[in-house]
């Protein structure tokens, strides 16, 4: 049972991180809820943009189907790389995703790299499915961060703003978790916004990547369990030149496409051709 209390706001938390206890199964845990919970919130609501840029659903379920096990598999390689200090002595280790160990943006990665291939496959435009996926994956992302919550853990250091929290009664703290699912929840309402105007296919998923890479590069900074390459955060790093990256692009294309006309959802399939691969 963990106490999680937020002084300045006068709200008090004791939760248990297991939800449940089942036969044979045992412990079923928050973590694993909520995150199962964004999952399908994430779906729903990529079927539903997919309808509207006449996509099929079944298209989405597909992609998840097989985006959903390797973005979990990259998720735990890229953590276990970067703490492979905490496993070279202990390989069997590796394998035990239950004690925790994954990071976002390996998943990111591993989802990226499965859209790729599926799309090329399938023969699906790639861009304008990203487009679609990313605002989905914003969703899932700050439902599954109050995952964190549960488990009591991805917070920061010693903090004294309003919204900081103590964690069985201990020292006030940064709740990173929160930062960041409120960051993304502002940033599904920019890009609601956003993808009514974009230009060319893959430009509300460079904002995506823009977005949320400002938002990490100053959260993770304020981290105490950051993966660290020497004396580098490597997800800040990672996070700034995906972001600086996305700018260029974004740029780049804005200005390619400045006499497009903004027509959402129907751009002109000159554009759909050009801005693809």
């Amino acid at each position: 049972m963990n106490n999680i209390s937020f002084p300045a706001l006068g709200i008090d938390f004791n939760i248990n991180p297991v939800a449940f206890t089942l036969p044979v199964i045992g412990e079923v845990r928050w973590y694993g809820i909520i995150i199962g919970l964004g999952i399908l919130l994430a779906f729903l609501y990529c079927s539903y943009i997919a309808k509207k840029e006449d996509v099929s659903p079944d298209v989405v379920a597909d992609l998840l189907i097989y985006a959903l096990p390797i973005s979990v598999i990259c998720a735990r390689t890229y953590y276990v790389a970067f703490s492979w200090d905490s496993y070279k002595d202990n390989l069997s280790d590796v394998f035990k995703i239950w004690e925790g160990g994954i990071a976002i943006y390996g998943a990111i990665i591993g989802a990226v790299i499965t859209g790729l291939v599926f799309c090329k496959i399938k023969k699906i435009k790639t861009l304008k499915l990203f487009d679609i996926c990313c605002q989905g994956l914003m969703i899932g992302q700050l439902i599954g961060r109050w995952g964190n919550f549960a488990n009591a853990e991805a917070f920061g250091g010693y903090a004294s703003n309003f919204l900081v929290m103590s964690i069985n009664g201990n020292a006030p703290v940064h709740p990173n978790f929160l930062y960041e699912s409120l960051w993304t929840l502002a940033g599904f309402f920019l890009h609601w916004n956003y993808e009514k105007r974009k230009r060319f296919h893959g430009e509300v998923f460079l904002m995506y990547v823009l977005w949320y890479g400002v938002g990490r590069a100053w959260i993770e900074g304020l981290r105490t369990d950051s993966l660290m390459l020497g004396t580098i955060r490597i997800s800040q790093l990672v996070a700034i030149l995906t972001a600086v990256v996305a700018v260029i692009l974004i740029l780049k294309n804005r200005k390619k496409y400045k006499d497009v006309p903004v027509i959402y959802p129907e751009l002109e399939e000159e554009t759909h051709e050009k801005s693809d691969d």
